[in-house]
């Protein structure tokens, strides 16, 4: 083999590497940062894994929010209709958090099936829902709770 081709081969194969250790690295990067929303029913079924970060989402039941009197601790039931699930969060909630209204936690489950949250977000506006949990009321045949129009 001519030096010429010698060093061509060399620099190709010298890029492929490259560009394989890079394209392994962002791989990783994006595997450790995902966060897949689970169903009250999924999580209540064990699809969801533990002690990792995930998205739970669902309506607030009625009646099912509880204050610590003494800190920021908070603990209510997020459902899909079918099953529920808890989520206890330490903080202060989003100002548009209600009960009867869709949120989506951000957090980790943890061995009893609780879902220890460190983000809530709640619905913007009295028409959005999260996408997430728009589909699985959809899929599992209820639908949001509308809300009347003043004036």
């Amino acid at each position: 083999m001519n030096p010429l081709r010698k060093k061509r081969l060399i620099i190709i194969l010298a890029i492929l590497v490259g560009v394989g250790a890079a394209v392994g690295l962002a791989l990783s990067a994006l595997q450790e940062n995902i966060n897949l929303f689970y169903t009250p029913t999924q999580i209540a079924n064990g699809e969801a894994p533990h002690d990792t970060r995930i998205r739970a989402g669902g309506m607030v039941e009625k009646g099912s929010l509880q204050r610590s009197s003494d800190s920021l601790d908070v603990k209510f039931v997020v459902t899909d209709f079918n099953k529920s699930v808890t989520i206890t969060y330490r903080g202060i909630l989003p100002d548009l958090f209600r009960e009867g209204q869709g949120i989506v936690a951000l957090g980790k489950l943890n061995a009893d099936g609780v879902v220890v949250a460190d983000e809530v977000l709640a619905k913007h506006d009295e028409k959005y829902m999260p996408p997430e949990v728009s589909k699985a009321l959809k899929d599992s045949g209820q639908s949001a709770p509308t809300q009347a129009k003043e004036g």
